[in-house]
């Protein structure tokens, strides 16, 4: 059964630190995942955190660390000295101990890296420090499983033995040659059923996927969804393998870059949380409010340039939200579209084959949604047919020319290197409210003569 955390629990836990009863604590956590340790500690204080952490085994709590959020780890790590965090570090793999030491100062992370007694591990962290985060190379481990393509199978199985005690888990069985160029992966069915005296170079399958250190997490997380993989290689600018990145790292770079697509789409320029402070809070939404406050007011201007033809014709004046709202809703749905399929790579066909679908789905949505307006504005509210011809294929005009929008400037964004979610929001909406107005009017006088 999945373990709970109850008020009762934290409140028995917080009591339990009061008095400092560490047989207790430990008795009480004894069978509690990480995960929900980690839970635990985001619902305390942080000197009872702390405290929990310094009390537990660091093969425990240096898990606990690596699933804390950010801002309650940098607290965390604030109340441990140099020394505690390199005990914590040397628990990890390297990949998730470099992230967690380039969170400190330059200064704090070469004190803890210095107090870290495996200088093999060090080396491999401070290695990894050198690449980006958003890169193969700041998301790859150092751990994996490689053996010689010179190797026979017995030789190969001794030394895999000594290698696997360094590796959490085994996904892949690599094959290099003397220069460690990455040449494939070995099969283990392979391995098992062949004679301890073949080669390896004689049974080891040679297609095997890769990336380069410098390849972006985003293409990386492609490749590993579109062929399925639990793990993949990372190799260097001549091919020598350096590292490999699993799954679970990748679901991280998935869950971040839909977290950012999301805050983009609804007009936040920065990574936020609800916990964090007014003026950050204030500093990601206000850029976008004012953008959206340009908007709005370049459309009040467009209605001021129309002010007789509301004096005329007063049944347009009730249809402009309607019409300035359903560009905005087809544009997004429009972009929307678009940005799955720039995510998962799945856009086929030439530009003037969308431009033609998008389209006719357009004109197909338009005709629909300006038979029943117009029905409903005619039966309902008794108006006569020319406005009622007007607002119709005005409608149907600002769909086609909302989802044309919706649909390109994603596409062009992303030609140009610029992140397509930015095309999604208040973006879209302000943009779609303002050329849906001006062509409803703009029609309106062509049919009305005022």
């Amino acid at each position: 059964m999945q373990f709970e955390i109850t008020e009762q629990y934290i409140e028995e836990l917080q009591q339990l630190i009061a008095e400092q009863k560490n047989d207790a604590l430990l008795n009480l956590l004894k069978d509690v995942h990480y995960a929900d340790i980690a839970e635990i500690i985001e619902d305390i204080e942080i000197e009872e955190a702390i405290y929990l952490i310094k009390l537990l085994e660091s093969e425990v709590t240096s898990e606990v660390i690596t699933e804390l959020d950010e801002d309650t780890r940098e607290k965390v790590l604030r109340g441990l000295s140099s020394k505690e965090i390199a005990e914590e570090i040397s628990e990890l793999d390297t990949d998730d101990a470099a992230d967690i030491i380039s969170e400190l100062t330059n200064e704090q992370q070469e004190e803890v890296i210095s107090h870290i007694e495996d200088l093999e591990h060090a080396k491999d962290i401070v290695d990894l420090l050198r690449y980006h985060e958003d890169t193969a190379g700041g998301l790859m481990a150092k751990e994996l499983v490689k053996v010689n393509e010179n190797w026979n199978v017995l030789t190969c199985v001794k030394e895999m033995r000594a290698q696997a005690e360094e590796v959490s888990r085994v996904h892949s069985i690599y094959v290099v040659d003397d220069n460690d160029i990455l040449k494939g992966r070995l099969s283990l069915k392979d391995l098992l059923t062949t004679s301890t005296r073949s080669p390896i170079k004689d049974i080891f399958i040679k297609n095997v996927d890769s990336v380069n250190v410098n390849a972006e997490a985003e293409d990386v997380a492609r490749i590993m969804q579109k062929y399925d993989l639990e793990a993949i290689p990372v190799v260097d600018e001549i091919g020598r393998l350096v590292g490999r990145i699993t799954i679970d790292d990748i679901v991280d770079v998935i869950k971040d870059e839909a977290e950012k697509d999301y805050q983009m789409a609804a007009g936040i320029s920065q990574d936020v949380e609800a916990d964090d402070t007014i003026w950050e809070l204030t500093k990601a939404r206000l850029p976008w409010l004012v953008l959206a406050l340009f908007g709005g007011f370049v459309s009040v201007s467009i209605l001021g340039g129309f002010s007789t033809a509301m004096v005329k014709y007063k049944e347009l004046f009730f249809f402009t939200p309607l019409i300035a709202a359903m560009a905005g809703n087809v544009g997004v749905q429009s972009s929307a579209i678009i940005l799955q399929g720039l995510a998962n790579d799945s856009l086929r066909g030439s530009l003037w084959s969308r431009l033609i679908k998008e389209v006719a789905l357009s004109l197909l949505n338009g005709l629909v949604l300006a038979a029943l307006l117009m029905s409903a504005g005619m039966y309902f509210l008794g108006f006569e047919l020319k406005v009622g011809l007007t607002v119709a294929i005005s409608l149907v005009s600002v769909i086609i020319i909302a989802s044309i929008i919706g649909t390109f400037v994603p596409i062009i964004l992303d030609k140009r290197g610029i992140d397509p979610a930015l095309a999604t929001g208040p973006f879209i909406t302000t943009s779609n409210d303002i050329f849906g107005i001006l062509i409803y009017f703009w029609i309106a006088k062509l049919i009305l003569g005022f």
